[in-house]
C-alpha cells in the first residue's frame, strides 16, 4: 500500500514486463473492484454509461477492464443525492469492475464562453439549462467521493493547445494551487461503499518545455499512487504531443502509473506506450463508431462510402472479427446509412474491442521482446485508410 495525505490507498501498480529498445512496460494495477492489465484503454463512460454499449457486451465483448466516468456530468445529472443513495456509481450502473473519473477540468474548459476562473476555483454555467454553479478543488474531492470511483482526479485547468505562454503559465499556477488543496481535501475525508481511493494529480504546462518539466517534478514529488498527463490532443501538432510525452515521463515515477488523458488515435495510442504510458481514455472509438468509422487492422474504414453497399464481407474481414460475423459490412452501412440505433452498437462495440485488442497485442510484443519492430510497422498500417 501506498501513503498519501494520511490516508492508505489500496490501488498498487506492479511492472511486469520492460521493452529493452523502448520506454514500453506491461504491469498490473490492482485496486478494490479488481485488477487491470496495462497499457490499457479505458472506455469513456461519461454519464454512468458507454453509449450505445450494455454493460455485458462492454465486459464480455469489448473486454474493457477499468471504464471511465466524468464528474461534472454526473454532479448534473443524475445528481450527488441519486448516487449516495446508490451507494455510488458501481451500484448504480451495474459495473462493478474498476472506475476512474475525471475531476471535470475539460468539461470547464470546454465551456470558455460559460465559465469564470479564479483562486478559488471555476464559476460556470450548466449546459443542460443554464444554471450557475461553482467546482472549487474541495468540492470537487467531495464530489468524488459520493460518486466512489477507485482512481479520481485532481481539479485542474485544461490549458488550450495554441495558449501563449503567459496563458499557460498563469494557467499551470492555478493547477498547481488547485492541487494543494485537492491533496488537503482528499486526506481529510474518508472514502465511501467499502473501497478506497486514489488520487492522480495530473501534469500541465501546454507546450511549453520549461512549464511541462516544471509541473512534472511538482507533481513527482506529491508521492501519489499515479499520475496523469493532461492538456494533450486539444490542437497542438501530434510530434508536439509526443515531445511533450517524453519529457514529462523522465520525470515522472517509474514504479507509478502514467496516464495519458483523452489521447487518441490507435497510432497515438501506441507511440505513447512506447514512450512509457500505461493507461489510455478517449470519446473516439465510439463518438467516430457513431459517425460510420470503423478502426481495423488495415486502417480506417468510412461505413459511409458507396463501396460498401455490396460488401458482404464481415465488418472486419481481416481475419479477427471484434462483432459478430453474422453482420457484413453492407449490412453495417445499410444500417449507418438509416440512422438505426443497431448500426451504432455495432460500430461503437467494434471500435472499443479494437482498441482493447490492440493494447492486448502490445502487452504481448513487450512480453516477447519484440514490441519496437511490431510498433513501427502497426502504426503504418493503422494511418491508412481503406
Amino acid at each position: 500500500m501506498n501513503y498519501l495525505c494520511g490516508k492508505f490507498c489500496e490501488v498498487e501498480f506492479e511492472i511486469l514486463h520492460t521493452d529493452s529498445q523502448s520506454q514500453a512496460r506491461t504491469g498490473r494495477i490492482t485496486t478494490g473492484h479488481g485488477a487491470v492489465e496495462t497499457p490499457v484503454f479505458m472506455p469513456v463512460g461519461t454519464q454512468g454509461t458507454v453509449k450505445a454499449v450494455h454493460r455485458r457486451e462492454l465486459a464480455d465483448d469489448v473486454g474493457a477492464q477499468i471504464i471511465l466516468g466524468n464528474t461534472y456530468h454526473l454532479y448534473l445529472r443524475p445528481g450527488l443525492e441519486i448516487l449516495e443513495k446508490a451507494g455510488g456509481l458501481h451500484s448504480f450502473s451495474g459495473w462493478q469492475r474498476p472506475i476512474l473519473t475525471d475531476s471535470g477540468g475539460f468539461q470547464v474548459f470546454s465551456l470558455a464562453a460559460n465559465r469564470k476562473l479564479s483562486d478559488e476555483g471555476a464559476a460556470f454555467r450548466s449546459h443542460i439549462d443554464g444554471s450557475k454553479h461553482f467546482f472549487s478543488p474541495e468540492k470537487v474531492m467531495d464530489i468524488q467521493r459520493v460518486i466512489g470511483a477507485d482512481i479520481v482526479m485532481a481539479f485542474d485547468e485544461c490549458c488550450p493547445g495554441d495558449a501563449d505562454y503567459a496563458y499557460a503559465r498563469r494557467s499551470l499556477q492555478l493547477t498547481e494551487l488547485w492541487l494543494e488543496r485537492c491533496i488537503r481535501r482528499f486526506g481529510e475525508t474518508a472514502p465511501r461503499y467499502g473501497c478506497e481511493q486514489s488520487l492522480f494529480p495530473i501534469v500541465q504546462g501546454c507546450v511549453y518545455r520549461d512549464l511541462r518539466l516544471r509541473s512534472a517534478e511538482n507533481v513527482a514529488a506529491k508521492g501519489a499512487d499515479g499520475n496523469a498527463i493532461g492538456g494533450l490532443a486539444v490542437g497542438e501538432p501530434t510530434e508536439t504531443m509526443y515531445e511533450m510525452i517524453e519529457i514529462v515521463n523522465g520525470v515522472l515515477p517509474k514504479d507509478k502509473p502514467r496516464y495519458l488523458m483523452g489521447v487518441g488515435t490507435p497510432a497515438n495510442l501506441l507511440e505513447a506506450v512506447s514512450r512509457g504510458t500505461d493507461m489510455f481514455d478517449c470519446i473516439m472509438p465510439t463518438r467516430n463508431g457513431r459517425n460510420g468509422q470503423l478502426f481495423t487492422r488495415s486502417g480506417t474504414v468510412n461505413m459511409r462510402n458507396r463501396q460498401w453497399a455490396d460488401d458482404f464481407s464481415p465488418v472486419d474481414p481481416d481475419g479477427y472479427s471484434f462483432v459478430d460475423t453474422a453482420y457484413s459490412r453492407a449490412y453495417l452501412h445499410h444500417l449507418i446509412k438509416c440512422n438505426e440505433i443497431l448500426g451504432l452498437q455495432i460500430a461503437s462495440i467494434h471500435n472499443l474491442a479494437f482498441y482493447q485488442w490492440l493494447l492486448s497485442e502490445a502487452r504481448m510484443h513487450i512480453r516477447a521482446g519484440d514490441f519496437t519492430a511490431w510498433k513501427n510497422s502497426t502504426v503504418n498500417q493503422l494511418s491508412q485508410r481503406v
